[in-house]
């Protein structure tokens, strides 16, 4: 169900320390949603890609995993510009393009697409496991990360007991319609859903137990240094610091 399309490369940012990773891609994202510059946002949005070509992720699927949020943005293309208060720019027809709103929806784009780049080339270059361990290492609530762990662990049977509801209802003829039997039987569907995953959950806890667990995940996993994770916190740093100087300083 969660398909890790980047998890495995060649690109040197898979050699990098997983918590330098994350750590630079939070520090990134936090300068990026807050800045409106346009200097510090086209700045942001070459960052980005150049973590892509770094990680040498194939473009088709980089395009492929961008397209929701580009549909997204077309949308508000489609009625920001006109509907936003403003001074009007220029006309189409009718309709008064004001400036404040392609400003707004420009700044919105470029956000977007550069934090959704970079992330594919900083986090999603990396398996949900070695996301939670890198999550743990740095010292985020355990709980946090036992629910990021066993979510992914479990989220497929949970769309396999959901299938096996929904050819349950089929082989009863069930058909959906616009009427109070349909709403009716996925409120029930959604029910059943709850009580099999409740009941799947208290099992689950019970052979954790049995296996020994005591409230915390041990992990094997150990991320070994090397050269190129200085050399990516000092690009990191200088990257944000960039940002910053173009946003508040200049």
């Amino acid at each position: 169900m969660i398909d890790e399309a980047f998890a495995e490369g060649d690109g040197w940012l898979y050699r990098i320390d997983p918590r330098l990773r994350v750590l630079g891609a939070a520090g990134f994202a936090v300068v990026v949603a807050v800045a409106y510059d346009f200097r510090a946002l086209l700045c942001a949005l070459a960052i980005s890609f150049g973590l892509v070509v770094s990680a040498r992720l194939s473009l088709r699927r980089v395009v492929r995993s961008l397209l929701a949020a580009l549909l997204f943005l077309a949308l508000l293309w489609l009625v920001l510009p006109w509907s936003y208060e403003g001074p009007v720019w220029f006309e189409i027809g009718p309709v008064g393009v004001t400036r404040p709103g392609v400003v707004l929806c420009s700044q919105i784009s470029l956000k977007t697409v550069a934090l959704m780049t970079a992330f594919m080339a900083l986090v999603a270059t990396m398996t949900v496991d070695t996301l939670g361990h890198a999550l743990s290492r740095l010292q985020l609530p355990d709980k946090m990360v036992y629910l990021l762990l066993i979510t992914y662990r479990y989220l497929f049977v949970i769309e396999q007991e959901y299938q096996r509801l929904v050819r349950a209802m089929k082989i009863r003829n069930f058909r959906p319609t616009t009427s109070l039997h349909t709403y009716r039987t996925y409120a029930y569907l959604v029910g059943m859903l709850f009580v099999r995953a409740l009941e799947r959950a208290r099992r689950v806890h019970c052979a954790m137990i049995c296996r020994g667990f005591s409230g915390r995940f041990v992990s094997l996993r150990q991320f070994p240094s090397n050269p190129l994770n200085s050399v990516f916190s000092f690009g990191a740093i200088g990257a944000v610091g960039l940002l910053i100087v173009l946003e508040w300083v200049i």
